[in-house]
């Protein structure tokens, strides 16, 4: 077995799913590593919702490191679902704060040599000084977290498509994310439920996911927005009798129609002026786009928040896939298009009642 270089694993970060997920890999390698048995492992709950369930989780995460194997060997302790550390009301209790003294005093004395110790915790609250203390003292992972939160949904979803015996086709793991947004939960029942329908071993398709994931990600309505920049008047009108047929209300497709658009005018205008080509199967040339940045993003005021106002703020890939997702229009055309939304919304506002006629006529304007 490897030597310890770190007297403890600690894992954070603000999902639940991806924390979990990761300390559940690590206390398996470290028992099974250790060739722990089942009396030499215990898992002790971190979850707290007050002061006294806080010292409780502590006291047995005490108990779990202190006590001797009953057949020797090495101890695996998983302190897991650690609640307490977040910037909460009972992360900021004067009592849990002693606690979590009492917490760090209790790591500085564990032996690796005698017990294994990996914890979890999420959310938690990165300026308090235990979360420091363990990042400079323990083996310190943050997972999914700012800019490797896509980063670590992509690797979700390709471990548990790898565990079903199946692959992604091109484009499909980013349609997939796209419509079920930062779910893990979700995501990894979603990638199992296409698994089933592709086949052992089969590869699932972009329109596999299109067609049989729904769309969960909040204000993002996927299936109607990219039918009708499609060009495909029967695919839009389809998609909103579903729309409407499942009680869904217009204003939000309207605003994902509206979103879409204005990322197209923009793309449109930096073709149109030779600093972008249209994009291929990858999105964007990357050169070309970071050229285009370089130029272009200081007139967008500095915010880096990701908005459809900010082109740049787009996910580099994502926005070359809404480019090629059919014919580009020309740029007369993407404008009238923003007019039409408009007058759609004043029409919804008059007409209540009438919300799938609205959108019915305002697609066969645009797209005929």
């Amino acid at each position: 077995m490897p030597a310890v270089s770190k007297p403890f694993i600690f894992v954070c970060g603000p999902d639940d799913f991806l924390v979990g997920r990761l300390g559940k890999e690590r206390f398996e390698e470290l028992a099974t590593a250790a060739q722990a048995d089942d009396f030499s492992r215990e898992i002790v709950s971190g979850f707290a919702g007050n002061v006294d369930e806080v010292e409780t989780a502590i006291n047995r995460f005490r108990d779990a490191v202190q006590t001797v194997p009953m057949f020797g060997g090495k101890r695996v302790v998983w302190l897991k679902d650690v609640s307490f550390l977040a910037d909460s009301v009972t992360g900021r209790a004067e009592g849990t704060l002693k606690q979590v003294e009492a917490l760090q005093e209790l790591l500085e004395k564990v032996n690796p040599d005698e017990v294994s110790v990996v914890i979890t915790a999420a959310p938690v609250d990165r300026r308090r000084s235990f979360p420091k203390w363990c990042e400079a003292n323990a083996d310190f992972t943050l997972t999914g977290d700012g800019d490797n939160a896509a980063e670590a949904l992509v690797g979700v979803a390709l471990a548990e498509a790898r565990e079903c015996g199946a692959t992604f086709g091109p484009g499909a793991v980013e349609i997939l994310l796209t419509k079920v947004g930062t779910n893990t939960r979700l995501l990894t029942e979603e990638v199992r439920k296409l698994a089933t329908y592709a086949g052992a071993g089969a590869v699932i398709e972009e329109a596999q996911v299109i067609e049989l994931t729904p769309n969960q990600a909040e204000g993002d309505f996927f299936e109607s927005a990219d039918r009708f920049f499609a060009g495909d008047l029967h695919g839009t009108l389809h998609a909103l009798e579903k729309h409407f047929f499942a009680g869904g209300d217009a204003r939000p497709v309207l605003s994902s129609l509206q979103n879409r658009n204005r990322i197209l005018i923009q793309a449109r205008v930096l073709i149109d002026a030779g600093d972008l080509r249209m994009p291929g199967p990858y999105g964007f040339d990357k050169a070309a786009w970071a050229r285009a940045q370089s130029i272009y993003a200081k007139h967008f005021g500095g915010d880096a928040e990701k908005s459809s106002y900010h082109l740049f703020t787009q996910n580099q890939w994502y926005a070359g896939k809404l480019v090629s997702t059919g014919r580009l229009p020309g740029l007369r055309r993407l404008i009238d298009n923003q007019q039409e939304f408009i007058g759609a919304f004043e029409e919804i506002i008059r007409r209540p009642d009438e919300q799938e006629t609205v959108l019915r006529d305002m697609a066969v304007r645009c797209l005929t």
